[in-house]
């Protein structure tokens, strides 16, 4: 029987310019779908994708070891107007949707993406770098493709349009399985590295001369290639490994787990709200209070609501020094 703990195992390909990384969300991912259901759960479908989309901002974050946030959207103008998945430099992620028409249901609950987001051709991948401590005027890094390869072929798969976006923007060929369902979301990711041997770790420069041509990557990408949906989801990553590569030397590292490993987190808090209501000014605000008599605000990602009475209200558009502590409530 698998473990039901979240965890990341990376590994390398002893002597070769190939390394992996192995994620399984399943405690986290079961707290995203519970805290979705107070608004209503995500169609079987959006759920797949967004667990898919969780998997891989980690295993992303954890590749590029980046001080901040990877940020991965799937937008486009079909029934699912934007899904998106951030992790952190803790390997904390979060991950919602916008639903804007009917989702299609099917037997086994998977939808292509033309299908959700891409039903014009219009769709797009967006892969977003955000600095934790940006600098004065500094921008977020965003990487844009299309859900099409170069042939403008579509691309209905997370994993192959994923695949693209890193041969495209880091020439680097790149071999990604990924897998949902209400219980689990995991990931397996094999990638060339620039050098052999001790240059996995080094960071040396890279070489793209070998784009699609080297040897060792192509024969792990292949049997990476051949791990099933269902073995992806069931089995141990102990397994997994070893059904995959026992021919190949394989360096394993220790397990990232527990708070060291991916977890469900939420950056959401009253203050980020209130900093929100006042961008919109003391005049709306007021007008919305008159109107309704409180604000509620809710997070799309966790489900917290965080409401705003008149007092509340007035507060936010007041310094500390004028008025003593007012309500402060969180549902």
């Amino acid at each position: 029987m698998a473990s039901m703990t979240d965890e990341l195992h990376k590994f390398l390909f002893e002597g070769l310019p190939v390394r992996g990384m192995l994620v399984r969300l399943t405690d986290s991912w079961q707290e995203v779908l519970r805290r979705r259901e107070s608004a209503g759960a995500f169609p079987e479908p959006v759920r797949r994708l967004l667990g898919e989309m969780s998997a891989a901002s980690v295993l992303m974050q954890s590749n590029i070891k980046f001080n901040g946030a990877v940020v991965l959207q799937v937008f486009g103008d079909g029934p699912v107007k934007v899904a998106v998945a951030e992790a952190n430099p803790d390997l904390s992620f979060r991950a919602t949707a916008k639903i804007v028409g009917d989702v299609p249901a099917t037997d086994d609950g998977h939808l292509p993406l033309h299908a959700m987001v891409n039903v014009n051709g219009q769709g797009r991948c967006a892969i977003t770098l955000d600095p934790k401590d940006r600098l004065p005027g500094q921008q977020p890094y965003q990487g844009v493709v299309p859900l099409h390869g170069d042939q403008r072929e579509p691309l209905d798969q997370l994993a192959a349009v994923l695949e693209h976006y890193m041969l495209q923007s880091e020439q680097l060929d790149t071999r990604l399985v990924l897998a949902a369902n209400d219980d689990m979301a995991a990931g397996l990711l094999i990638q060339r590295m620039p050098v052999e041997g001790e240059g996995n770790l080094a960071g040396a420069q890279r070489n793209e001369d070998d784009i699609g041509l080297n040897e060792h990557f192509n024969r792990i990408a292949h049997l990476a290639g051949t791990l099933k949906r269902e073995e992806l989801l069931t089995l141990d990553a102990e397994t997994i490994l070893r059904r995959l590569f026992w021919e190949e030397d394989v360096r394993r590292f220790e397990p990232q787990t527990g708070v060291t490993g991916p977890r469900f987190h939420c950056s959401c808090s009253r203050q980020r709200v209130s900093q929100m209501l006042r961008g919109l000014g003391s005049e709306e605000v007021d007008a919305i209070i008159a109107e309704q008599g409180r604000i509620e605000v809710g997070c799309d990602f966790c489900g917290l609501h965080y409401q705003f009475d008149a007092i509340d209200a007035a507060e936010l558009f007041t310094s500390d020094a004028d008025h003593p502590p007012g309500s402060s409530r969180l549902q």
